[in-house]
């Protein structure tokens, strides 16, 4: 009987340092941040001490891309590891918006249940999983995260709503009530980011003997602009919605860095990868973020747009204070967490994404992607090498040399004929493969992403 005891005993301990050999994985996401408004960006303005650091901890991606300029799609991106639009998620997901003749509206419009998240992925391979804060992949009780591969949810399933408890919940829809798993409704009790990050600290702590992956969504910075007071007054030199953005980036970055802490306390710094990363990009006219030197803004296919602050930590596999700089994407990461978490990336289906661990290490001398691509209706994007061209509906294609012009202030499709022609062919050829989208916004609203890009073109 001792010897049966100790057999358990032995077997369970394997089970454990077997367990153990697979790394904890936590997503950082934030909503809306601008490509400059970090001091590991180069801001001068923002105070972002914990990003920074783990910026120096890590790789950062000099051309970290998403795979859409608006939330939703860029989201079931990143969740899926695919081109949204191969699934018809091609359009942003907002109720109330969306034209008389689209098929889906309101809290149906969600990611389709046919596709695999990351999420599902990881708890096949042993982890406990979890989302905190904006889901925004479908607001109905087939979308959310716990019928999505996710054990624990702490958030909200719409796309933006108050950092502070609502006076009169009553009057909230849905989906953008917080909600503990499963229909628990409760307000905030306090400032909604740094909720967040007190709710992530404690899931580490319920879970620090076996791996588990956190997707820690913040909504911050998204509007509605409201910041805290004491994080206002630690910038006196800025006013109006930069002060409030500076606020909301501060308890960001304190959350985040309450996160961080709580893995260096419990010994798990070394066995974790932590990503940081941003939905699209920042909305210039929204919530005064600044994207420069990035010409464009959140909703548009310009480098402004779909260009992020990406960083990447796991200490022992990742060399210390890199930067990478061939174009990555957030679609990648699907793959590369299936990979490091004992999977095999090269068996994943209809993945567009690929394991980046390979590229940062070395090991691949090759560039991830052959080419990216965008698209939202007629606008489209693609990106080959150092060239970058854009289609327009109301004005001829343009091209840039991405790597000589990121600012792309310097249109060479005059001057490079048979290059837009090969690129412009690439995205149709692209395109065929997609299906049509799965729900409509109003046309009106491809009128005011013209116009928004068009009023952030010139970098100044």
């Amino acid at each position: 009987m001792r010897y049966k005891i100790l057999f358990i005993v032995m077997l369970l301990f394997q089970q454990f340092a077997f367990a153990q050999k697979k790394p904890n994985i936590i997503l950082l996401f934030s909503d809306d941040a601008g490509y400059a408004d970090f001091g590991f960006q180069g801001s001068k303005e923002m105070i972002t001490p914990n990003l920074d650091k783990l910026a120096t901890e890590g790789v950062r991606f000099t051309q970290g891309y998403v795979s859409a300029s608006v939330c939703g799609p860029s989201r079931a991106g990143l969740m899926t590891g695919r081109y949204q639009q191969r699934f018809g998620f091609e359009e942003n997901n907002v109720p109330q918006y969306m034209s008389s003749n689209s098929a889906l509206d309101g809290e149906n419009m969600g990611l389709p249940l046919d596709q695999v998240t990351i999420g599902d992925h990881l708890k096949a391979l042993g982890y406990t999983t979890a989302v905190f804060g904006k889901w925004h992949l479908g607001g109905a009780d087939c979308y959310h995260p716990l019928k999505r591969g996710f054990d624990e949810f702490y958030g909200f399933r719409g796309g933006a709503r108050s950092y502070y408890e609502y006076p009169n919940v009553d009057n909230v829809v849905r989906e953008n009530r917080l909600e503990r798993n499963f229909e628990g409704y409760a307000e905030p009790e306090r400032y909604l980011t740094d909720r967040l990050g007190e709710e992530a600290v404690d899931f580490i702590e319920r879970n620090q003997n076996k791996p588990f992956f956190a997707f820690v969504s913040f909504n911050a910075v998204h509007t509605p602009m409201e910041a805290e007071e004491n994080d206002m007054a630690k910038f006196p030199q800025l006013s109006g919605k930069r002060q409030q953005v500076a606020g909301m980036t501060l308890a960001l970055d304190r959350a985040c860095g309450l996160i961080l802490d709580k893995l260096k306390e419990l010994g798990l710094d070394e066995n974790t990868i932590v990503v940081y990363t941003n939905d699209n990009g920042g909305p210039t006219d929204k919530n005064a973020s600044i994207n420069l030197p990035l010409a464009g803004t959140k909703s548009n296919h310009l480098e402004g747009g779909v260009r992020v602050p990406y960083i990447m930590r796991w200490p022992g596999k990742i060399k210390e204070n890199t930067q990478y700089s061939n174009p990555v994407s957030t679609m990648d990461l699907l793959p590369t967490f299936v990979a490091a978490a004992g999977g095999n990336a090269n068996e994943l289906e209809q993945v567009d994404g690929v394991d980046l661990l390979p590229f940062i290490q070395n090991v691949n001398t090759g560039k991830p992607h052959k080419a990216l691509f965008w698209k939202k209706d007629c606008r489209a994007s693609v990106r080959m090498g150092d060239w970058k061209l854009l289609r327009f509906p109301d004005r001829p294609a343009e091209l840039y040399n991405i790597i000589k012009d990121e600012s792309e202030q310097n249109d060479l499709a005059a001057k490079y004929p048979d290059k837009v022609n090969e690129m412009y062919k690439m995205i149709f050829e692209w395109e065929s493969t997609l299906e049509r989208p799965r729900w409509l916004l109003d046309r009106k609203f491809e009128n005011v992403d013209i116009d928004r890009m068009d009023k952030y073109r010139k970098v100044k």
